[in-house]
């Protein structure tokens, strides 16, 4: 999806060889701009500019040119000297780009005063990340999420929209003596706060009706594991290798946005929800993370957390970072981490001692091939069964109904038939504990969970 302000500054991009305008679009062409500030790795800044290009691929854009800036002090407006500004523009211009997409944050000011020096469009790269999760929003909540994040990133730009219109100030005067532009960005502004306002009113009424579809399933106390990850790194695979479920598969950042939450049968009976998030990535604009705390509100409910890493991606070590601090920010806590090395059929031999020295306690894996799955469920079985409590109950034979629902909830260690009733060692959730204490065949000690 092509940026809302690129497609709006360059709408006659179509190939020349169709006179079709509505057929044929040829994608903005784009100059890529990242940054070395003092103390930083170059690899990380490199990887950085890397993964600018790969979002920019994903928007719909086609990269003819990169470099990374040296940034020694920031300039209020211009965030780089203006010297090295018009240098870069000027190479950007050179290369036939459209479009200059900067990694690092862009104020209002810094972006009108970067247009200022030529005729390109500049984004920066938390407006690439918004265009791509309006392209992949599905479901109305993440929908109208995303547009409020637009709306208010929007907001203080509206004049760079209008500026060619100031220009005839003097020419063509106002109302009092004002330009037809400012008149217009008023106009706008008044529009986009009612948006705002609209948007944020029905956002609450769609909040409201998730909560109690949360609630539903609360209510019926089944373990819950949030699949968390960088962005691309294997989650909706993953989740569809374990429980075939019809989710989208993309070797694209941000495939799918949207909470996916299915029912899995661990071994020995327990049921599990599995609950697959919108993946994380290194510099998440804030607005977004604002927006989709209630999407995220998945993961800060959950009693396990299943961390994947694309193994073969060199930035793995920082793909983690990202994924903890996201996790910080959310306001998660702690709780037990079962990590994950995905595409792990991709890595080479050499390199797998390092990884598991590095991670110990992940499971390699290839959601693609199936590779290591198996051993990925019994440790996930292992994980929840170990924070549960063991229970002794005897049910009589007329209360089947309970009986099956200890099978449903629970780990059966043993299960025996027996005149009076049956008799059952079962682990229990922390949250049915008291659910079936008329059938303890004993006392629990006191103090005990």
């Amino acid at each position: 999806m092509q940026s809302h302000r690129v497609a709006l500054l360059y709408p006659g991009m179509y190939s020349a060889e169709n006179p079709d305008k509505s057929l044929t679009p040829v994608p903005p062409k784009a100059y890529l701009v990242g940054f070395l500030h003092p103390g930083e790795n170059p690899e990380e800044s490199l990887s950085l500019l890397t993964e600018l290009g790969e979002l920019v691929s994903t928007q719909g854009l086609h990269v003819v040119g990169s470099q990374i800036a040296r940034l020694r002090r920031i300039e209020p407006g211009t965030l780089l000297g203006s010297g090295k500004v018009k240098e870069i523009l000027d190479e950007a211009q050179g290369l036939g780009a459209d479009v200059v997409v900067v990694d690092d944050p862009l104020t209002p000011s810094q972006q009108r005063n970067w247009e200022k020096l030529s005729s390109l469009a500049v984004i920066d790269r938390q407006e690439v990340i918004l265009d791509i999760f309006a392209g992949r929003a599905r479901t109305k909540e993440a929908v109208l999420q995303v547009q409020l994040a637009q709306m208010n990133y929007e907001l203080p730009r509206l004049v760079r929209k209008w500026k060619h219109l100031n220009r005839q100030r003097g020419a063509s005067g106002g109302l009092g003596g004002r330009a037809q532009g400012e008149q217009q960005l008023e106009l706008d502004s008044r529009r986009v706060r009612l948006r705002i306002q609209m948007l944020q009113e029905e956002l609450a009424i769609v909040r409201r009706q998730r909560d109690v579809q949360r609630q539903r399933r609360l209510d019926k106390p089944v373990p819950v594991a949030a699949i968390v990850g960088y962005t691309n790194a294997g989650k909706s695979s993953m989740l569809r290798r374990l429980t075939r479920a019809d989710v989208l598969v993309e070797d694209k950042l941000f495939a799918t946005l949207d909470p996916t939450v299915r029912r899995f049968e661990l071994p020995g009976g327990q049921e599990i929800l599995l609950a697959d998030t919108v993946g994380f990535v290194r510099k998440l604009p804030h607005l977004l993370v604002d927006a989709f705390k209630s999407t995220l509100e998945e993961t800060k409910l959950s009693d396990y957390l299943i961390e994947i890493l694309d193994a073969c991606d060199p930035a793995i070590e920082e793909h983690h970072d990202t994924t903890m601090n996201v996790l910080e920010e959310i306001g998660v806590g702690p709780k037990p981490v079962l990590m994950v090395l995905n595409k792990w059929d991709l890595v080479p031999v050499e390199e797998r001692a390092r990884l598991l020295g590095r991670y110990p306690d992940a499971v390699p894996l290839s959601a693609l091939t199936g590779e290591g799955v198996d051993v990925f469920v019994q440790r996930l079985a292992g994980l929840v069964k170990a924070l549960m409590p063991e229970r002794r109950y005897l049910v009589p034979h007329s209360e089947m109904r309970a009986l099956s629902q200890i099978r449903t909830y629970c780990f059966i260690e043993s299960e025996e038939f027996q005149d009076d009733g049956v008799h059952i060692v079962a682990r229990v959730p922390l949250n049915h504990l008291s659910r079936w204490d008329e059938y303890l065949s004993f006392p629990v000690r006191p103090g005990a969970l």
